[in-house]
């Protein structure tokens, strides 16, 4: 396997880390609207991702270094192309972080509210946009001779991408609702376990009609063996968690979503961005990547760096792995 292949995988893992974390923490701002009924709820469900909700983004930005510097060719058509959707994602991380930092600076209930209806906004729409992002580079976009991007915003913005943006708004609301069953103690919990069974059907349906449309398109052996894993898991974590199994249910459900990623780039190799007009003006893991010597540095790098960053968040997650209810709310300082 060349160190082009090897990077392909690499940045596939980070994307896949990246959705089975920041999937939940997107699931759970959603459910700032759909589950809590209070003040009090809400804050139980910020507190359940405030610990964590930065570190999970990590792996976001180490995904998009990674692809700069190891498929520059790629990064600028991608950057370029999807400008705009790209833009409207980094604005809503960038105003949810300041969501969960200012929203408890003053007391006043407008002030609270506001701030925790930009959570509510800025997690659902990276939550679709990301899955828009990624049914367009599967599917096929615009690409030239000279290896950019010609269409327009519009050609974004079509059946399969938009069915790809739904599928992971529900399936990062399922995850963050098992998620939130999982960390939460109380009737909170009682109510997440029923609306994952609500959520998990939705998002069953239309899991299916995308993976299955996505292997009929351009999938093969492996695709096929991975859309099965991913249905199969998504089913077994609707059964566990109406038997009460939340750790199982949590598990099953982040299956699904390393299954369904795993399917995209399985369906995408050895293409990074297929081009619609002409199968030979498609970006490649050979044309798009940069000299074997910056990979092999990448590489040394990467070999050192991960493991620790791997031990700190495994070391957080331990840390704050206990459940939380509306009794261990304290009473706002102001």
């Amino acid at each position: 396997m060349e160190l082009h292949d090897v990077w392909f995988v690499l940045i596939a893992v980070l994307w896949t880390g990246y959705f089975f974390l920041e999937g939940f923490d997107f699931g759970v701002g959603v459910l700032t609207k759909l589950l809590a009924r209070n003040r009090a709820e809400k804050r139980v469900l910020i507190n359940t991702i405030g610990p964590v909700w930065d570190g999970n983004e990590v792996w976001l930005l180490t995904a998009g270094g990674a692809t700069f510097a190891a498929f520059p060719e790629w990064y600028a058509t991608l950057f370029s192309g999807f400008y705009l959707p790209l833009l409207v994602i980094l604005v809503c991380l960038i105003v949810r972080g300041v969501a969960f930092e200012y929203r408890v600076k003053r007391p006043e209930e407008r002030w609270q509210r506001n701030w925790e209806t930009a959570i509510f906004w800025t997690s659902l729409l990276p939550a679709f946009l990301w899955g828009v992002a990624f049914g367009n580079i599967v599917h096929g976009v615009k690409i030239d001779r000279d290896l950019e991007y010609v269409g327009s915003v519009w050609d974004l913005l079509n059946p399969y991408a938009l069915l790809g943006g739904l599928v992971t708004l529900t399936l990062f609301t399922f995850h963050g609702t098992v998620f939130t069953a999982l960390k939460t103690v109380g009737e909170i919990r009682e109510r997440a376990r029923t609306l994952a069974l609500r959520v998990g059907l939705v998002t069953a349906v239309l899991a299916l009609a995308f993976l299955a449309w996505t292997q009929v398109d351009s999938g093969d052996g492996k695709s096929l063996a991975a859309l099965v894993v991913a249905v199969a898991a998504l089913v077994v974590a609707l059964v566990a968690n109406q038997a009460g199994r939340e750790g199982w249910s949590f598990a099953l459900s982040g299956v699904t979503i390393v299954a369904a990623v795993a399917m995209l780039f399985l369906t995408l190799f050895p293409n990074v961005m297929p081009s619609t007009l002409n199968a030979d003006w498609s970006l490649t893991v050979t044309n798009a990547s940069s000299s074997p010597y910056t990979l092999k540095i990448m590489t040394w790098l990467a070999a050192v760096a991960t493991p620790v960053v791997l031990l700190y968040q495994g070391w957080t997650y331990w840390v704050f792995r206990k459940r939380i209810g509306t009794q261990h709310i304290a009473e706002p300082a102001h």
